[in-house]
């Protein structure tokens, strides 16, 4: 076969594929979004007993590779619990649990970028705490934070491949069925690495043009 054949007849598979792989990345980032969010606010929020579960939970996952917090979600918790999880909420469960733990260090390190006089000025406006974060810093600290945003969503888009360990039908797992039914797999693996390098680019234009507006 041709190409252009190989392609035709593969492409609604990959499509398949390619929209799980959003659906997944597009809600794991949401959802890791805001874990990140709760998890750096307890470890700057100067409670010990907050600091010392979010920094084990960000320990626990920059520690152990994502294809084990894969296996240990899907198939330990649900035996040792006797539940069963299908593998769509499971992959969302580990993609958001893992990128929210890096996510968290993105929101810490960005609101600690922000100058401490922006804290005391909003202090002497009488505004409180909570206030102060959600008005004052957060907004500022954004801007600092977009390109490690944008470098967590290729990283989270990429690691979606390594669900296809669960049985998760994502791209790459449904690249891997056409390579087995056709044995065409020079040209499979090339489209798939084609769809991925088009997904990254786009975010990556997207996070520049965030950026872009967000200094003006």
């Amino acid at each position: 076969m041709t190409f252009i054949e190989i392609l035709t007849n593969s492409f609604p598979v990959l499509m398949q594929g390619l929209r799980m792989t959003l659906i997944i990345s597009i809600s794991s980032i949401l959802f890791a979004m805001v874990i990140g969010l709760v998890v750096s606010l307890m470890r700057l929020s100067g409670v010990k007993v907050l600091d010392l579960i979010s920094k084990t939970y960000v320990d626990i996952i920059r520690g152990t590779p994502l294809i084990i917090q894969a296996f240990f979600l899907y198939f330990g918790v649900p035996d040792l619990l006797n539940i069963r999880i299908d593998n769509l909420t499971a992959g969302i469960i580990i993609m958001s649990l893992n990128a929210g733990a890096y996510m968290s260090e993105v929101f810490r390190g960005g609101i600690l970028s922000v100058p401490y006089g922006q804290t005391e000025a909003a202090r002497s406006l009488g505004l409180s705490n909570a206030k102060t974060m959600r008005k004052v810093i957060i907004p500022q600290a954004v801007k600092n934070m977009v390109p490690a945003f944008v470098n967590q969503m290729i990283i989270s888009l990429k690691d979606t491949s390594l669900l296809s360990v669960i049985g998760l039908g994502e791209l790459t797992q449904r690249g891997q069925i056409v390579v087995a039914a056709t044995y065409n797999s020079f040209e499979i693996y090339f489209i798939i690495g084609v769809m991925y390098f088009i997904l990254i680019k786009f975010i990556s234009l997207l996070g520049d043009y965030v950026e872009r507006k967000l200094k003006i």
